[in-house]
């Protein structure tokens, strides 16, 4: 019994970290990440259930968005977000290329609001027709 418990406070599931670091609001939204292959530790994709250690890397790409973490600590309580910033390092190199992405995506959604421009009184008095249209 007393080896269950060594085990726990030197590894613990990877679900259960990810929320706890607060990548994740939920332990759900983590697992799915996990299923659809965006969480690799170690350069492998995993299950849910992989008991992960100090030490170990995840690549995580999250809203398109990559990250690339340490292992640090391991919290089995979900803590505020100054303490969970302390259960893991982060690569500097990645935290700029995330950075300019979403930069350029931001970018980019401005200048998409209006390809062509402004809408026209003309054009804005069509949009509202249709509207109207799909309200009723």
């Amino acid at each position: 019994m007393n080896r269950n418990n060594d085990a726990s406070t030197t590894s613990m599931r990877l679900d259960k970290w990810l929320w706890a670091a607060r990548f994740f609001k939920t332990r759900a939204l983590a697992q799915k990440h996990i299923e659809l292959g965006r969480v690799l530790v170690n350069g492998a994709k995993v299950k849910n259930s992989k008991n992960i250690q100090v030490g170990d890397r995840i690549n995580l790409t999250l809203n398109s968005l990559p990250y690339e973490i340490e292992v640090q600590q391991l919290n089995h309580m979900r803590r505020p977000a100054s303490e969970a910033r302390l259960l893991y390092n982060e690569d500097e190199s990645v935290a700029t290329k995330r950075a300019e992405l979403k930069a350029l995506k931001q970018a980019s959604q401005i200048s998409a609001a209006y390809p062509d421009g402004r809408p026209t009184k003309r054009d804005r008095r069509a949009l509202d027709k249709v509207k109207r249209h799909w309200e009723d």
